[in-house]
């Protein structure tokens, strides 16, 4: 068991009085208290350089044009290019945009789920923990399909029989290419 002592210690830079400190090591550095300003500064400090690095991402990374509709905002990330590339080409491009097929119906929705892919996004592609050839999530891939049978109907009212289909069936099981042709081969 180490015993705990008080050490008198010179402190200069707080003036000619002796201050104690208790210590396990005595032969630990002096670190003189710090002053209260000091800690209202950096509680002050630490969130606003936070909230500035966000806000620079935010304009940098045009941020605002994700609260649109607009697919071209799909382009702020340059690995998308491909898959943008493959919907303009693609059957729905004349139908749809990004947002028609990714997003859920309904504005609380749609901008939730935008909000949870933005920080998803922006997080894998500022530290670059992506995979090359982009793949969806199960979450999405459930929002898509969503979107599938909302514009096309149901999958076993589809009118090509389909043997030993079940509620699993993905639309995107047989159809994997339609959004993004060009971007699938």
């Amino acid at each position: 068991m180490m015993n705990r002592m008080s050490i008198p210690v010179f402190a200069p830079d707080v003036g000619l009085a002796n201050h104690k400190i208790s210590c396990i090591n005595p032969g630990l550095m002096y670190s003189p208290p710090m002053h209260p300003g000091w800690k209202t500064l950096l509680l002050l400090l630490l969130p606003g350089i936070l909230m500035g690095m966000g806000l620079y991402t935010f304009v940098f990374a045009k941020g605002h044009s994700y609260l649109t509709d607009r697919s071209e905002a799909c382009l702020n990330c340059h690995v998308m290019k491909k898959q943008f590339d493959g919907w303009t080409k693609g059957s729905h491009a004349a139908v749809t945009g990004c947002n028609g097929c990714h997003t859920p119906p309904g504005a609380l929705s749609k901008y939730m789920t935008k909000a949870q892919n933005g920080v998803a996004h922006a997080w894998a592609f500022s530290t670059g923990l992506y995979p090359e050839n982009i793949r969806i999530t199960q979450r999405n891939k459930e929002v898509t399909v969503q979107a599938c049978i909302g514009c096309h109907g149901n999958v076993f009212s589809h009118p090509a029989p389909l043997k030993n289909a079940s509620e699993e069936q993905s639309c995107l099981q047989c159809h994997s290419e339609v959004g993004h042709a060009e971007a699938m081969r």
